[in-house]
C-alpha cells in the first residue's frame, strides 16, 4: 500500500479522515526523522530539536521544562542532553531558580553549528514547504497550533480516566 492508496481508503468519512490524519502525523514524523538523521551529520533530529529550543529560550530551560515542551520524559531529555554535552554543543548547570533542577545552556560550539554548519541544511528545509502557497502555510500553522490544543485535551481526558481508575481500585 502506498500513501495515495492509504488516503483514498480513508477519505470517505470524518471518522476515517481522523484515522488518516493520525496515521499521517505518525508517518510524517518518522519520515522526517529518518531523512534528517541520515542526511545531517553530527546531530540527530531529537538532538537538533533540543539544541534549537535551548538556543531560542530566553533563560536556560530545565530538563523538566524541555520534556514538557517536547512531549517526553525528563529522563529522555537528560539522555539527549548528555550526548549534546559530550559533543560540546551544550553545558548542563544547576538552575539559578531551583537548586534541585538542572538547566541546559548552549555553548559557543552549539551556536556556531547553527550559524555555520546548519545554514546549508536550513536552505534544504525550504523544499519541505515550497509546495505550499503563503496562504496554505498560514492555514497549516493555525491548524497545527490547534492540534496542540487537541493533544492537551487528549492528555487531560486520559489523565482523568487514569485518576478515576485509581480511585475505584
Amino acid at each position: 500500500m502506498n500513501f495515495k492508496d492509504l488516503t483514498a481508503k480513508f477519505s470517505g468519512s470524518t471518522e476515517n479522515r481522523r484515522k488518516a490524519i493520525f496515521s499521517t502525523l505518525f508517518i510524517a514524523g518518522n519520515r522526517l526523522q529518518t531523512l534528517f538523521d541520515n542526511h545531517i551529520p553530527e546531530v540527530s533530529l531529537k538532538q537538533f530539536m533540543l539544541l534549537s529550543i535551548v538556543r531560542q529560550s530566553k533563560e536556560p530551560p530545565t530538563f523538566t521544562q524541555m520534556g514538557n515542551l517536547l512531549g517526553c520524559s525528563r529522563q529522555n531529555i537528560k539522555k539527549v542532553a548528555d550526548v549534546l554535552r559530550k559533543k560540546g554543543f551544550i553545558t548542563i548547570q544547576k538552575s539559578p531558580r531551583d537548586a534541585r533542577a538542572m538547566c541546559i545552556c548552549p555553548t559557543e560550539k552549539g551556536n556556531d553549528y547553527f550559524v555555520n554548519d546548519f545554514s546549508e541544511y536550513q536552505e534544504e528545509l525550504k523544499y519541505l514547504f515550497e509546495v505550499y502557497t503563503d496562504e496554505e502555510i498560514e492555514t497549516l500553522f493555525v491548524l497545527l497550533t490547534k492540534l496542540y490544543s487537541g493533544i492537551e485535551n487528549l492528555e487531560k481526558k486520559v489523565n482523568e480516566k487514569e485518576s478515576e481508575c485509581k480511585k475505584s481500585e
